[in-house]
C-alpha cells in the first residue's frame, strides 16, 4: 500500500505513522500458563499500556499462552450471520430494506455475544484469508413485517431444551480453560451438528431439534467439570470458530463469499470484501481500531482509516443503493478478572444513498451508557428517519442521538437489548413488531479450503505452525514459531526499505481514500475462485 495516499502524515495526534516497520517489537516476558500466570501478564501489559494514545499501533510482542488459536484475518470479519446479509435486497419497500439491513448490523459481531473476547494473533503485511458460507435463505410469513423472517438454521438454545428461555443480561466469557478447538474436534463437530437445524427470529419448538441440542451441550457440560466459571455463567456457542463440515449446496442456498488482505502493518488496517452470489447485494470497508485503556477497562473505537461497512445494492429491488454502517464505541471490561466482556457506547448510524424510491433514509442507533451501579443492561435506542442529501447544512449528520432527530422526519422507532431481543414499531403507531431476537441465533460455520491448497501468506497456512502448538498446549514451541514470523516480517520490511520499495496489497487496489476498497483483478479471481469451490468433508 502506498502510503502516500492511503495513511494519514505523521504527527504528534497520530504516532501510529512514525513507527519503523524494521524495529524490534516490545515483548511481554511469559510467566507461566496457568491462569494466574495469564492474569499477570494481562495485568503486566494494561500498566505498559497506561497514558499510550492507541494501543493498536504500539509495536507489542504477546507471548502465545495469550493468544487465541486463530489468525486476526479470520476472526474479524462481520459474517456471523451471512443469511442476514445475503436477505438485504429481498424486500421491495426502502423501509423493509432499511429493517433488513438493521439485522444485519445487530447480528455482525454475534460472536462477541456467544464466544469470549480474546486476542488473535497479529496479522502480517501482505496476509490474506478467504472463506465462503453457504446457507439456507430465510423465508417470510404472510403477516411480514408485523412478523419477522424466518431462519431455517443454526439456532441458538440458551439453556438446550426450551429455546423459549433466555440468556441472563450479563454474560461473563468464560476463562482461557475453554479453548476452541480446530475443525478436527469431535466434540465441536457434534455440536456444530447439533446448530443445524430449526428456525431463526422465531422459535422452532420441534423436539427432536431441542433434544439433540441439549444432549450435545450436556456432553460438553460434562467434559469441562473442571472449569471454574462465575455465577450466572453461560456456556459459549459451540461453533464460534468452526468449520462447516460439508456444503448445503442446492437451489435453496446461497453463497456468501468473503476475501481480507492486510493493507497496512503499523497502524494495524486490512481491506475486505463479501457478496452474497446471485442476491445483487455485496459490501466492503477497511478494519482498523484504535485503542487505550480507561481506568480498568479498554475503550476500543474506529481508527481513522475506517469509515465504515459500505453495502452495495447492485441489483434487483433497491438497486443502485448504498448503505453505509459506522461503527460505535464498545469498552472490554473485566480485565481484572480475566473474564472480559463488551459493553457498546456512542452510536452508529446506517445512511441509504441512490434510493431510487424518492425517500432518503438513514437509521440511527443510540447505545445506552451503562450505569457505575448494577448489571450491565446492553440497551439501546434508535430511529429510522428521512433526510434530505441536497441541504448544504447536512444537519442530519449532526443527529448523533434519537432526541436530535425532528419528530416530523421520524419514520419508525426500535428499542431494546443489542444482547437480547430488539423490537420496532411505525412512527404514529403503538404497535410494536420483533425486528430480530439476538437470543434465539448461533453462529453459522465457514468453509476454508483446506492447509493444502492454500498460499504461503494465507492465514491459516502462515500461522499452522503456531495453531498446531497452541491447541497442544505446547506454549514454548508457539511461542518460537510466533517470533519466527514477526522476526521475517521486521526483516521483509527492512530490506523493502533500504530498496525503497513501496508495499502493494495484492488483491484490493491500494487507495482507501474512499474507505470503500476496491478489487484488483486478482482479488475478482480470487473471489470468482472461491464463489465456484464446493466444500468437501475433512
Amino acid at each position: 500500500m502506498a502510503a502516500s495516499t492511503t495513511l494519514p502524515p505523521p504527527s504528534d495526534d497520530n504516532p501510529s505513522t512514525q513507527i519503523d516497520e524494521g524495529q524490534a517489537a516490545v515483548a511481554v516476558p511469559e510467566t507461566d500458563s496457568s491462569e494466574g500466570g495469564k492474569l499477570k501478564m494481562i495485568i503486566s501489559l494494561v500498566k505498559r499500556c497506561l497514558g499510550v494514545k492507541d494501543i493498536a499501533a504500539m509495536r507489542l510482542s504477546l507471548p502465545a499462552s495469550l493468544l487465541e488459536p486463530v489468525p486476526n484475518l479470520e476472526y474479524w470479519h462481520y459474517m456471523d450471520r451471512p443469511d442476514l446479509f445475503a436477505a438485504i435486497n429481498d424486500p421491495a419497500d426502502p423501509l423493509e430494506r432499511m429493517l433488513a439491513v438493521l439485522r444485519f448490523a445487530f447480528s455482525k459481531d454475534l460472536k462477541f455475544i456467544r464466544g469470549k473476547i480474546c486476542k488473535p494473533y497479529n496479522s502480517t503485511l501482505g496476509e490474506h484469508f478467504r472463506a465462503h458460507w453457504t446457507v439456507k435463505p430465510i423465508t417470510y410469513p404472510p403477516t411480514f413485517p408485523a412478523v419477522p423472517p424466518l431462519i431455517e438454521s443454526h439456532l441458538h438454545h440458551p439453556h438446550g431444551a426450551d429455546g423459549a428461555d433466555s440468556m441472563p443480561e450479563t454474560v461473563i466469557p468464560p476463562s482461557d480453560t475453554v479453548s476452541l478447538k480446530s475443525s478436527g474436534s469431535k466434540k465441536k463437530r457434534a455440536l456444530a451438528a447439533a446448530t443445524g437445524g430449526g428456525s431463526g427470529l422465531q422459535v422452532n419448538n420441534d423436539p427432536r431439534i431441542h433434544a439433540a441440542s441439549a444432549e450435545d451441550v450436556s456432553k460438553l457440560a460434562a467434559s469441562l467439570e473442571q472449569v471454574e466459571v462465575e455465577e450466572r455463567e453461560e456456556l459459549d456457542d459451540p461453533d464460534v470458530f468452526e468449520d462447516a463440515v460439508e456444503d448445503e449446496e442446492g437451489d435453496e442456498t446461497v453463497k456468501v463469499v468473503y476475501l481480507t488482505e492486510q493493507i497496512s502493518h503499523h497502524p494495524p488496517a486490512s481491506s475486505y470484501y463479501m457478496v452474497a452470489a446471485g442476491k445483487g447485494v455485496e459490501a466492503a470497508g477497511v478494519d482498523q481500531i484504535a485503542a487505550k485503556v480507561a481506568g480498568t477497562t479498554i475503550r476500543i473505537q474506529p481508527g481513522n482509516m475506517n469509515q465504515g461497512i459500505f453495502i452495495n445494492i447492485t441489483s434487483g429491488n433497491g438497486e443502485g443503493e448504498q448503505y453505509r454502517i459506522t461503527h460505535p464505541a464498545a469498552y472490554v471490561n473485566g480485565i481484572l478478572r480475566g473474564s472480559f466482556y463488551a459493553t457498546m457506547t456512542d452510536y452508529t448510524s446506517i445512511t441509504c444513498t441512490g434510493s431510487k424510491s424518492g425517500q432518503n433514509l438513514r437509521a440511527l442507533i443510540e447505545y445506552k451508557d451503562e450505569s457505575w451501579i448494577g448489571k450491565p443492561q446492553f440497551l439501546l435506542e434508535g430511529c429510522i428517519h428521512t433526510y434530505d442529501p441536497d441541504s448544504p447544512k447536512k444537519e442530519w449528520e449532526t443527529w448523533t442521538k434519537v432526541k436530535h432527530v425532528p419528530v416530523k422526519s421520524v419514520v419508525a422507532t426500535f428499542s431494546g437489548s443489542w444482547r437480547k431481543k430488539i423490537e420496532w414499531k411505525k412512527a404514529g403507531s403503538n404497535t410494536s413488531h420483533t425486528l430480530i431476537d439476538i437470543d434465539v441465533l448461533s453462529l453459522v460455520p465457514k468453509s476454508v479450503r483446506p492447509l493444502s491448497a492454500q498460499l504461503p501468506n494465507e492465514s491459516r497456512k502462515l500461522w499452522e505452525n503456531v495453531t498446531s502448538n497452541l491447541l497442544s498446549k505446547n506454549y514454548n514451541e508457539a511461542t518460537k514459531h510466533k517470533q519466527a514470523i514477526e522476526q521475517k516480517q521486521r526483516d521483509i520490511a527492512a530490506d523493502r526499505k533500504a530498496k525503497g520499495i513501496e508495499f502493494v496489497p495484492t488483491y484490493f487496489e491500494a487507495d482507501i481514500s474512499s474507505g470503500c476498497p476496491v478489487l484488483t483483478e486478482a482479488g475478482k479471481k480470487a473471489v470468482e475462485e472461491e464463489t465456484k469451490r464446493k466444500t468437501t468433508t475433512s
